[in-house]
């Protein structure tokens, strides 16, 4: 199978690199000073093992390809705010022997949250879930870091809504070639929705950085606890700490790596990197929505999305909220919601 890796930043890039690396044939596809840093000097990959390089097709879109292969698997590693524009402009795309992209090949969601492959599900036939335990990090144009060891990564991987079949199987097959472990699991949505859980603290760590502080520690609890309860409250299962633990282990160490910066999340990164977006509507934004559905009040990850938006929007410095100051908002927010 060939791997066409829309979205070559953090986790494409990684994904798409340690697939070349274990011989598997992978095109990137990227955009603007990312498209340019891959297209002149190749994927550099930054991993514990040292620095590797790999000369792959990049491209912008599906045009230079010409029709797509039957054998194509199409792996979307956008940000879920820019899922649509890819998932139009890639469904569309002619396969050879006739049919399009979104009738015929298979789409693999590589993204955080539960909202890409439900958008995917819309335009294409065949829509996969990941569950994204890969730590990476976007460094510059055409370089990338991830820093874990002996795996690069855990990703369960499984049909969206549910089930199993051959090609998840064949997709796994690969990526455990490739320094990843790959569980193919009928219930990827559980595993989803557990990883959801830690990823509200994305938006909390852009906006605080990375403190350790009481104030910061209360913070991650309450908003975590508005996401259980929420969960619970729709009736969504979600796959527990100790579960987690057994499936991951000490499998992926990080590991420093030279002249890789210190840094953040998904979010984190974000906002360091000044794209003017960020993934909040669809991390806390999920729980918010799901809190408004049944009923739940969710002031704190309410104010962490808003916050995360106006941080990303004006283009504010990732950090530059002190954990106490957002603990006072917070503390706010949830007087607002019970005098309400």
């Amino acid at each position: 199978m060939r791997y066409i890796i829309i979205g070559a930043g953090a986790v494409g890039g990684t994904v798409g690199g340690r697939l070349a690396q274990a011989g598997h044939e992978v095109v990137l596809v990227a955009r603007g000073e990312q498209y340019a840093g891959l297209s002149e000097g190749g994927l550099r990959l930054r991993v514990p093992e040292g620095e590797l390089r790999y000369r792959l097709p990049v491209v912008d879109g599906p045009g230079p390809l010409g029709e797509l292969r039957p054998d194509d698997v199409l792996v979307l590693a956008v940000k879920t705010q820019d899922s649509v524009a890819a998932l139009e402009t890639w469904g569309p795309a002619p396969v050879a022997g006739g049919g399009t992209a979104g009738e015929r090949l298979p789409l693999v969601c590589a993204q955080n949250g539960v909202e890409g492959q439900r958008l995917a599900l819309r335009r294409f036939r065949r829509v996969y879930g990941v569950c994204v335990w890969l730590p990476s990090t976007f460094l510059e144009p055409g370089l990338v870091s991830a820093a874990g060891t002996p795996l690069t990564g855990v990703l369960h991987l499984g049909r969206h809504p549910h089930g199993t079949d051959d090609t998840a199987r064949r997709i796994a097959a690969d990526l455990e070639t490739a320094r990843f472990e790959a569980p193919v699991v009928p219930d990827v949505a559980r595993w989803q929705y557990a990883k959801l859980l830690a990823n509200l603290g994305n938006a909390l760590q852009a906006l605080s950085g990375a403190a350790q502080d009481e104030a910061a520690r209360v913070l991650h609890a309450r908003v975590r606890a508005e996401g259980e309860a929420v969960l619970d409250a729709a009736g969504i299962a979600y796959a527990s700490a100790e579960e987690q633990w057994q499936a991951r282990g000490d499998k992926v160490t990080l590991v420093p790596l030279d002249g890789a910066p210190g840094g953040g999340g998904s979010s984190w990164q974000s906002l360091t990197r000044g794209t003017g977006s960020i993934e909040a509507d669809y991390l806390n934004g999920e729980i918010v929505l799901l809190g408004r559905l049944h009923g739940v009040p969710t002031p704190l990850n309410e104010l962490l999305q808003r916050l995360a938006n106006a941080f990303a929007r004006e283009r504010r410095p990732a950090g530059s909220l002190s954990a106490a100051d957002l603990l006072r908002l917070a503390d706010e927010a949830g007087n607002e919601e019970m005098g309400q």
